[in-house]
């Protein structure tokens, strides 16, 4: 294996030698040739530059493509930023919609608020709806009306667009409402056209179920449920929902009200509605006059 290795290298060093003084020769003769100053080699070295000038474009392509490439990257670079530029002015733009959607749903509610007709019987008070504290119901919020507004248990809210709940705990500066979602709430309600009486049984979801309904087959989805007054806890005629299929092809209602934004509520103060003790329960008003008794002795001597 080293006399094989001492071969090569014997041999790759005069061919070396030879290679290298061939280069040098060429290169000293194409030194001497563009350095003489003559008509012929004047002549010579145009031919020269003639005949190899042209053949170089190969030699330049990648030179010329190597500049095409950074010209490239550099636009790349430019309309990269004038994308993260464009796509930071798109975030805002969404937030500012969503900042004008926010006030337009606000400002429609209050105006909804002051366009809604009632019972001109009934007054209300507008209260804000603050953040939720906790208590024992699923579905409530808390208002910035009280006692110190007359604010009693059991009078209804709305939205301006539905009925929402109705008070379940009064403070001084607040007061608790429980939405008709919740699974505490049941109230009697009035499907149209139909007229049936039914009960909305609040069960934590968006669209609660109708319990008790007579004939379910004179239901139609798209019914309008209005409240009907019935137990003298809600004035009758509050729009409620509309009749919808669920699931699990249950009758429920779909809410008037917006439960996801809920902002500002109405208070409706119904002076002649019944006055809830419990928190659970609706309480019927008592019948309108003296209670009628039978006086046998009387009906005896008047015969």
């Amino acid at each position: 294996m080293a006399r094989d290795r001492n071969n090569q290298a014997d041999y790759m060093r005069p061919i070396r030698n030879i290679v290298i003084g061939v280069l040098c020769f060429c290169l000293t003769g194409l030194f001497l040739i563009w350095r003489i100053d003559s008509p012929r080699v004047e002549r010579f070295r145009a031919a020269l530059v003639d005949a190899i000038v042209p053949s170089f474009d190969w030699a330049l392509t990648p030179v010329t493509k190597v500049a095409g490439m950074v010209d490239d990257f550099q636009s790349y670079t430019r309309i990269y930023e004038q994308n993260q530029e464009l796509r930071r002015e798109l975030r805002q733009m969404k937030a500012w919609k969503e900042a004008a959607l926010q006030l337009e749903q606000e400002n429609a509610k209050l105006l909804d608020l002051n366009k809604v007709r009632l019972d001109p019987q009934l007054t209300y008070i507008t209260g804000v709806v603050l953040a939720d504290s906790g208590s024992p119901f699923h579905q409530s919020v808390l208002l910035n009306v009280g006692a110190r507004d007359g604010i009693i248990d059991g009078w209804a809210t709305t939205d301006g667009l539905g009925l929402v709940g109705r008070i379940s705990g009064v403070g001084q500066n607040s007061a608790r409402v429980i939405l008709l979602t919740d699974s505490n709430s049941r109230i009697p309600v009035t499907i149209l056209p139909s007229g049936q009486r039914a009960i909305l049984a609040g069960d934590n979801t968006a669209a609660p179920p109708i319990e008790f309904l007579e004939n379910p087959d004179a239901i139609r989805p798209g019914d309008q449920v209005v409240s009907s007054g019935d137990g003298g806890v809600f004035p009758a005629g509050l729009l409620v929902g509309q009749i919808a299929l669920g699931a699990d092809r249950r009758i429920r209602v779909r809410m008037a009200a917006d439960y996801e934004r809920l902002e500002f509520l109405r208070v409706l103060r119904s002076h002649g509605n019944e006055v809830i003790g419990d928190t659970g329960g609706l309480v019927a008003p008592s019948p309108i006059g003296p209670p009628m008794t039978t006086d046998l002795s009387a009906a005896e001597g008047t015969e």
